[in-house]
């Protein structure tokens, strides 16, 4: 094969240029794809490690499992409803998520907030995210039993009337198999322990997964091809 001549190099290092500047142009591939976590204290690994937190895993498990996705944990410990609304319009904007897991309400009903307020503001919130075309997990809370049965049952009602209303999956309990033990709680006894934290995760997975897309394929723009052309680069 006869060498290339000094002009022959000079033309293809200027195509190989123009294709990467018409990369560079591509909207963000499916890896910049985001997932947030608007959520509280359980999903702010109160009280444990950062790393050891349920979210962290989930980053975890998406990287192990090839999910070109990243997990972005916007939760605030002591965070309400009313709180997570106010916020989600800037992270919206900052983040542009595909998912948005929603993890609030814990607090409100610790504090007593009227359980018409908290509806509303979830409603809100999955409406906000849905306007942008953004898919929604709503998870579900409870509060401790000395809330009286009437109360909590009411409160753990609120999440399944959401998610029916607004036609979004729901994962009825987040400390579903924790709470119930003893020596997967902290001592105040409304934060999970690290160790708690991969059951969390699994209670969440199951109706996370289905809302998770493969990477979508992003082909050359045409321009982009007629440059790789090799039959054009002799």
């Amino acid at each position: 094969m006869a060498s290339m001549s000094t002009r022959e190099t000079v033309v293809m290092i200027h195509r190989l240029l123009i294709v990467l500047l018409l990369l560079s142009a591509l909207p963000a591939r499916a890896n910049e794809r985001a997932i947030l976590v608007l959520g509280d204290s359980l999903s702010a690994a109160h009280g444990i490690n950062h790393n050891a937190g349920w979210v962290a895993l989930l980053a975890a498990r998406l990287a192990k499992q090839k999910w070109d996705y990243r997990v972005v944990n916007a939760s605030i410990s002591g965070d309400t409803t009313g709180g997570g609304l106010a916020r989600l319009p800037a992270a919206l904007d900052r983040y542009h998520p595909v998912i948005l897991i929603v993890e609030l309400g814990g607090n409100d009903g610790l504090r007593g907030i009227p359980l018409a307020e908290i509806r509303s503001h979830l409603g809100q919130i999955v409406r906000l995210a849905k306007h942008r075309g953004i898919r929604v997990l709503l998870i579900g809370v409870r509060l401790p039993p000395n809330y009286g049965t009437v109360f909590t049952e009411r409160f753990q009602a609120l999440f399944h009337e959401v998610a029916q209303a607004e036609a979004i999956p729901l994962v009825p309990k987040l400390l579903a198999g924790v709470a119930e033990n003893p020596q997967l709680m902290q001592p105040d006894g409304i934060h999970p322990t690290a160790a708690a934290q991969p059951r969390l995760l699994a209670n969440v997975w199951p109706k996370l997964k289905p809302l998770l897309q493969p990477t979508p394929h992003v082909p050359l723009p045409p321009a982009a091809q007629h440059s790789l052309d090799p039959n054009r680069m002799r």
